[in-house]
């Protein structure tokens, strides 16, 4: 039986972005925001996005942990838990190709939400950055989004917000995996392919 193969500007991905309390010496890593949001038909989806704070309790954060937790903690005290928060986050992160940039902490994160759950395909932009954009100085996802122009576009989209956002790191992702998908010579890149499949 011949394997199939979904073109990416076809496919919907969900894409995925947590904020973490950092390590710290006896807790374990948690993630205190999420942001999600949609692309389809290699289109970017403004309206198909969605952001929520995680309650952590009052425990320590890293001080280099990025991010506006401090000044939320009120905030993150009232917010719902990973479990309470699970039945929402399930239609988006199930059936879908999952799309994150470097996605060591999306994985793990979700990994421990749900642990008999499979996820994925995982679609990771860091090494598609490192491999259509070789000579940027930095990879991280606030400095290509600016290095290649995208940054405004962000802007846009997530009004108000700014980088080491939940909810702003993921519409970056986004736009820069829209920005791949309208590269000369991936017309017909398949999911599989971006991948790494």
């Amino acid at each position: 039986m011949a394997e199939t193969y979904t073109e990416a500007r076809q496919a919907c991905f969900t894409v995925i972005d947590f904020e973490t309390t950092g390590a710290v010496t006896g807790y374990p890593v948690e993630p205190w925001q999420v942001g999600l949001v949609r692309v389809r038909g290699g289109r970017v989806c403004a309206d198909e996005a969605s952001g929520s704070l995680l309650r952590v309790g009052d425990r320590p954060f890293n001080p280099r942990a990025p991010g506006r937790h401090a000044q939320m903690r009120g905030q993150l005290a009232e917010a719902p838990t990973p479990g309470e928060l699970w039945p929402e986050l399930v239609p988006w992160v199930t059936g879908v190709p999952l799309v994150a940039h470097n996605t060591g902490t999306e994985r793990s994160v979700l990994a421990r939400f749900a642990p008999l759950h499979r996820f994925g395909p995982w679609v990771d932009t860091l090494p598609l950055v490192r491999r259509a954009y070789p000579g940027l100085a930095s990879k991280a996802l606030e400095d290509v989004t600016a290095a290649l122009g995208l940054e405004t576009r962000v802007r846009a989209l997530c009004p108000g917000r700014d980088a080491h956002d939940a909810l702003y790191d993921a519409f970056a992702c986004a736009v820069l995996l829209e920005h791949f998908l309208d590269l000369p010579g991936w017309e017909r890149v398949t999911v599989e392919a971006l991948a790494g499949k």
